[in-house]
């Protein structure tokens, strides 16, 4: 029998599930317990948007329609179309129609509201043919008429990605979430907890975990735990994720575990399998760690379980089962494509290591475990694991959700990939450290690396610096240009209004960014306004920063903070214009514009020179090559041939190795024995070989023939170099 359920609430993504249900699902399966899981948003968005569900809503919006948008009102008269075009839509969407996408750009199948206002921009954004992109945004469109309909008429709070966000985000008192609680089910409540009681009744599990990972989540972990309370009286209900973890580490308030008996902390491994011992064998007397609960009428945080956490190669694969893999829906919000892929496809999640390998950035929680405590993952077990989910899932798509990944591992996992032949996509978040190389680059696009993300932050060197970020604007150019050189696309996430951050640097940043997406080492960006967490290095010493943080009594969550900075400057004025010139930007327009034009305010002249990035990418010295580093071949088994040719009597026998490559071939011509001993190397450098440094092809090349550096930068070798012969 199956004791335990772990629930995602409304709502996260649309395009796939959040990890951290398999996750846990995985490692329960590692120590005997039987669980099932539930995404119970993507069950609310799957009966929702279908033809019964419409009519349902359509029924349910007010009869009064004297205070309605005309947006509003076009919907409801439009609601027998909506209802006739629903079905199709959201089979296209789950992948299972592609033909339907000439249909949806036909531009006369989808009923149309305010969403599709701006048509020209969709050809400017997709082109001519780009039917299945296109097709997805119009679709989108479509559905975001809907949610729209449905915040004005029906239920202010939805949202696809989130819902009742506001109540759950910095509340430092439980009162405003509490009240709302005690009104009446909203539409969206009363399909949640329908949909819930259809699980529940076949099962009534012992143990129910909500996993929270955002604000957005909040408010429904609490109606369904309501419901569960009134309903299953007998059943324990627990809360872990994200927002407990950077939220509610100064919970007080008694009124919160009339909802759940337990609220973790952190890894939720040991903590669920300690609360679950309790609650499956209530004879026993079990200590608990980082679990808030209620004795004797008060609130208090129990950390006395001597075990240690586990450790990440012990916690298992993750695991999908039960999850409705197949009807998950790829949206296009926008032309953006780091945007494209977090909502359209479905990506199986993992993570490289545990917490963040550089773990200084002062504007991050690095105070709490999540991020502290580092341990990576071995490369063989990552990839044994990706192997396992591909059987499960049927999907080859990764997504990598570390904090940062770490270079050395991500190098490791690319050659694992190779040696076993897998032919996966995948992509991750890092830092633009000088780690990535030319050839490192090269490597993870041969592994199936399709893009990548990091912060580039602020752009300018003193408050990188102040940041801790541990680079520089010219390293983040060249790492850029490493990539996209490779192939990859690259995202970075900008920040502005960061402490002591004057209006001129936040122009320079700018002008730093567009230089980036003119000479295209950038493809797709995000500027969002520093915020202040209780957490990190400026919260927790907000005086070395120049800030003056507001701080309220706190019962229930703790986390976004308020705060003044000394320069007085008002950083949300800049955010229009630095949104609307990245947006162009990233569609190749605008480069020759004046950063004035952004901005519909009076800005200063930019500081940067016109090449400063330019010169930047002039200036790689990586041809200066260590001699630990590891030599790889990634290229086939050349075919040979032979020649010869006589100059003043003397016959000289050439060697030409002729390598095909999937796009073009190439040949290296070569005296005779040196040809011999670099057909001979090229051998024994592929992954599937043991390591080979450049020091030891040095000593043998020297020992047979003398001046090795004058053969390793000659044109054959760097003819080789271009197509796969790799020094890492």
């Amino acid at each position: 029998m199956k004791d335990i359920l772990l629930i995602t609430p409304p709502f996260t993504q649309l395009n796939t599930p959040y990890p951290a249900t398999p996750y846990l699902k995985g490692f329960l399966n590692t120590i005997g317990l039987e669980a099932y899981q539930m995404d119970l948003g993507m069950e609310v968005i799957l009966a929702l948007f279908s033809k019964d569900g419409l009519q349902n809503l359509f029924a349910e919006a007010e009869n009064d329609q004297t205070d309605w948008s005309e947006n509003a009102l076009r919907i409801f008269a439009l609601q027998e179309d909506y209802q006739h075009t629903i079905t199709d839509t959201m089979a296209f969407l789950q992948g299972k129609n592609p033909s339907f996408a000439r249909q949806i750009c036909s531009g006369q199948y989808l009923p149309q509201a305010s969403r599709f206002d701006q048509p020209d921009e969709l050809d400017w954004a997709f082109g001519s043919m780009g039917f299945q992109d296109k097709a997805k945004h119009l679709a989108t469109l479509y559905l975001e008429d809907l949610s729209d309909f449905i915040v004005e008429c029906v239920d202010e709070n939805f949202g696809f990605s989130r819902y009742a966000e506001r109540l759950g985000r910095s509340a430092n008192s439980f009162d405003e979430l509490y009240a709302h609680l005690q009104q009446p089910p909203t539409f969206i409540d009363q399909l949640t907890i329908q949909l819930l009681k259809e699980l529940l009744e076949p099962h009534t599990p012992q143990l129910i975990c909500f996993s929270v990972p955002f604000p957005g989540n909040l408010y429904s972990a609490f109606r369904c735990a309501q419901w569960i309370k009134s309903h299953y009286p007998h059943t324990k209900i627990a809360m872990g994720g994200g927002f407990p973890n950077t939220e509610l580490r100064s919970l007080s308030d008694p009124r919160v575990f009339s909802f759940f008996d337990y609220i973790t902390l952190d890894d939720g491994e040991l903590p669920i399998e300690l609360i679950a011992e309790q609650t499956l064998h209530p004879d026993r007397s079990v200590l608990l760690k980082r679990t808030f609960l209620m004795e004797n009428g008060e609130v208090v945080y129990q950390n006395s379980s001597p075990r240690p956490d586990y450790k990440q190669t012990a916690v298992g694969t993750p695991d999908y089962s039960d999850l409705p893999l197949s009807e998950y829906i790829s949206v296009i919000e926008m032309a953006n494509p780091m945007h494209s892929l977090w909502s359209d496809g479905r990506w199986n999640k993992l993570t490289m290591a545990h917490g963040c390998y550089w773990g200084k950035c002062t504007f991050c929680d690095i105070s709490l475990d999540y991020i502290r405590l580092y341990e990576p993952i071995a490369a063989r077990t990552l990839v044994d694991r990706m192997e396992a989910m591909i059987a499960q899932t049927g999907e080859k798509g990764f997504h990598f959700v570390d904090e940062a990944a770490p270079p050395a591992l991500m190098r490791e996992v690319a050659l694992e990939i190779i040696r076993r032949k897998l032919s996966v996509t995948w992509w991750t978040n890092i830092r633009f450290e000088k780690s990535f190389t030319r050839d490192l680059c090269v490597l993870l696009k041969a592994s199936g690396c399709i893009a990548v993300s990091g912060g580039l932050e602020v752009a300018s060197d003193r408050l990188l610096q102040l940041i801790d970020k541990g680079v520089t604007v010219e390293q983040v150019a060249r790492v850029t240009s490493h990539f996209t050189d490779a192939g990859m696309m690259v995202h970075a996430y900008l920040m502005y209004g960061y402490p002591t951050q004057t209006v001129q640097e936040t122009i320079d940043s700018l002008e730093m960014v567009r230089q980036l997406f003119e000479l295209g080492v950038m493809q797709s960006g995000f500027w969002h306004q520093f915020a202040l967490t209780a957490h990190s290095p400026v919260g927790l010493n907000p005086d070395a920063y120049g800030i003056q943080p507001v701080h309220n009594d706190i019962s229930f969550a703790n986390n976004d903070i308020q705060f003044s900075d000394r320069t007085g400057i008002d950083h949300g004025q800049f955010s229009f214009g630095l949104k609307k010139s990245l947006y162009n930007y990233m569609h190749d327009i605008g480069f020759e514009l004046p950063l004035q034009e952004w901005f519909d305010f009076k800005i200063p002249r930019t500081s940067v020179k016109r090449d400063f990035i330019e010169n930047c990418l002039e200036t790689d010295t990586e041809y200066l090559i260590r001699p630990t580093a590891r030599i790889l071949w990634l290229g086939g088994t050349p075919a040979v041939s032979y020649s010869s040719r006589t100059k003043k009597g003397k016959t000289k026998e050439m060697m030409h190795l002729t390598i095909q490559t999937r796009t073009d071939a190439l040949q290296v011509n070569l005296e005779k024995p040196k040809g011999q001993w670099l057909l001979a190397q090229l051998a024994q450098l592929t992954p599937d070989h043991p390591a080979r440094t450049l020091a030891q092809l040095k000593a043998e090349y020297d020992a047979e023939f003398g001046a090795f550096e004058q053969f390793w930068y000659s044109k054959p070798i760097d003819l080789l170099r271009d197509h796969g012969l790799l020094a890492l």
